[in-house]
């Protein structure tokens, strides 16, 4: 049985609610009132947290690309200036914290250098999350979890010899594992959901599931599956500008997800063979003795 591991004052693991979040990502496009409406709807939604990116353009871009244009709904711009627009800041992120206090949403971010971790360090962030992407980074890994916070570590596009080698550097009374596939958006045909369980019986951690696919019924099934905590990321139109909002939920699909998602985690019961009291009348009618 894996551990449960608290985030903020939330239990996440076993036999307890499924950790819902809404992964804002880079969805906002640089601007904070769309990123405030996102977490509207997550909210709204009943998820528990939002979660968005942070990264250093000038260390995350290749030097290669950064003077690339690139054609935009700004205008056309260079690629490394085109990243600072979407990018956010202290005063957008201190104005986020603040949005997500007043409705007791956690809020979190996944960070892509270490210069970043250190920038939300300041914000005393209920987790870090690994992305996929940033899995094989040893020293970006290592720097989040010198920080003793909750981890959770997403697996797309990683082998199984590379999750062990990053579970092995990292703390494992505070790491939550995401089974992942880094397509977006993803078939169902490689989403391969049966992994929640192979990982679970590797790794003696709460395993979840970050999703990438067109619909819902797949991240309900992963909840069924075990995953103790789910992400999937959120948009106010699939039809916006970036390369993330295809494969997004809109608002009112986020409703009927975190809506099924409870209802599926209420059904699961645990697992303990009982006669419910609505049975005895008709047990009573139709057994003989």
């Amino acid at each position: 049985m894996s551990n449960t591991i608290e985030i903020g004052s939330r239990p996440v693991g076993p036999y307890h609610p499924t950790y819902i979040i809404g992964e804002i990502g880079i969805n906002h496009n640089g601007d904070l009132e769309k990123a405030k409406e996102l977490i509207d709807v997550a909210e709204e939604a009943g998820c528990d947290a939002v979660k968005f990116q942070k990264r250093t353009p000038e260390v995350c871009v290749p030097e290669e690309q950064k003077d690339v244009m690139r054609d935009t709904p700004w205008g056309r711009m260079k690629y490394i200036d085109y990243k600072h627009h979407i990018e956010f800041g202290w005063d957008e992120f201190e104005a986020i914290d603040d949005y997500c206090a007043d409705k007791d949403l956690h809020w979190f971010a996944s960070c892509w250098d270490v210069e970043s971790v250190e920038f939300m360090e300041a914000f005393d962030p209920v987790a870090y999350k690994v992305a996929s992407a940033s899995l094989t980074d040893d020293e970006l890994i290592q720097e989040m979890d010198a920080k003793g916070r909750p981890m959770i570590a997403s697996t797309g596009m990683s082998t199984r010899e590379e999750i062990e080698h990053a579970v092995s550097l990292l703390d494992t009374d505070r790491l939550l594992v995401a089974h992942c596939t880094s397509t977006y958006p993803c078939d169902p045909e490689e989403l391969n959901l049966r992994m929640i369980q192979t990982l679970q019986d590797a790794l003696n951690v709460p395993i979840g599931y970050s999703g990438h696919e067109v619909g819902l019924q797949t991240t309900v099934a992963a909840v069924a599956l075990g995953a103790c905590f789910v992400e999937r990321h959120i948009t106010l139109d699939r039809a916006m500008w970036g390369s993330d909002q295809a494969a997004s939920v809109e608002p009112q699909g986020l409703k009927r997800l975190v809506r099924d998602i409870r209802t599926v985690e209420s059904a699961l019961g645990d697992g303990e063979k009982k006669v419910y009291d609505s049975e005895i009348p008709i047990r009573e009618k139709l057994r003989k003795s």
